[in-house]
């Protein structure tokens, strides 16, 4: 089943979503946006369903974060795409079903965020994790809201305020992922703790993901859904956009 630029296919208990615009690095495009709501809302609705994993169509990325191509910089256009995108990203922690990233490639940006945001994260050995928006003048407004509680504040602002990629195992190092496995093995290791977690009693696992869900998702996200967009405004950010789109090393001021 194709949901806009998603793919969505089930089997047994377990759904699977891939991000299917490789050549696009499976960016956040509309249509992957779009897809994956769509796909989630299946899922949800699905009580045959019983785990959802997600993961990035080819070998290189799961995905790349947001596209920017189309950026407007005015106020509008800034808090209607930030309040989109927080939504989208934080939809993996409200489905009340457990939902696995197996990440087979970069992570970047709001792939990153949006990792963070299941249950958890199963990544191959060429996974690739960052938040890198810095280089744009801007933060990851997902990831701001939820690292410090993952990794702790002083690591969380060092990755926000220098966009450093981290491997696999320095993610695993850090807390963010739960396995590292060999790339081929990815989605056979994904399936395998989705058929573990599907054979447990299902009003438990839904309780234990509520539970410990309880805190996420309140005045923290409305904040950044208000700050964020004043970062559209600032010279910086309009020349570090512009340097990503021509392909040269920004001059911040």
């Amino acid at each position: 089943m194709q949901f806009d630029s998603v793919n969505y296919e089930t089997h047994g208990t377990t759904a699977l979503i891939t991000f299917n615009e490789p050549d696009k690095l499976n960016a956040l495009s509309t249509g992957i946006r779009s897809g994956f709501c769509k796909a989630l809302d299946q899922a949800r609705h699905d009580d045959d369903i019983r785990v959802i994993i997600v993961t990035g169509a080819g070998d290189k990325s799961f995905c790349a974060g947001a596209d920017i191509s189309g950026f407007e910089f005015t106020p509008s256009y800034a808090k209607n795409f930030i309040d989109e995108v927080l939504d989208i990203l934080a939809l993996a922690e409200q489905i009340n079903k457990p939902v696995i990233a197996a990440v087979n490639g970069y992570a970047f940006g709001g792939g990153f965020e949006l990792s963070i945001a299941c249950d958890f994260i199963i990544a191959s050995e060429q996974a690739k994790f960052a938040v890198p928006e810095i280089q744009l003048g801007l933060l990851p407004g997902f990831a701001i809201a939820r690292l410090n509680k993952l990794i702790g504040r002083q690591q969380a602002k060092y990755l926000s305020m220098t966009g450093t990629k981290l491997s696999a195992e320095e993610a695993k190092d850090l807390g963010l992922i739960l396995k590292v496995v060999p790339h081929e093995q990815l989605l056979t290791q994904a399936f395998a703790l989705a058929d573990e977690l599907a054979s447990k009693p299902q009003m438990a696992i839904r309780y234990a993901k509520s539970i410990y869900n309880r805190e996420l998702g309140g005045d923290e996200l409305t904040y950044a859904k208000d700050v964020m967009p004043f970062l559209f405004l600032d010279d910086d950010t309009k020349e570090g956009v512009t340097a990503f789109r021509e392909k040269r090393k920004p001059i911040f001021k």
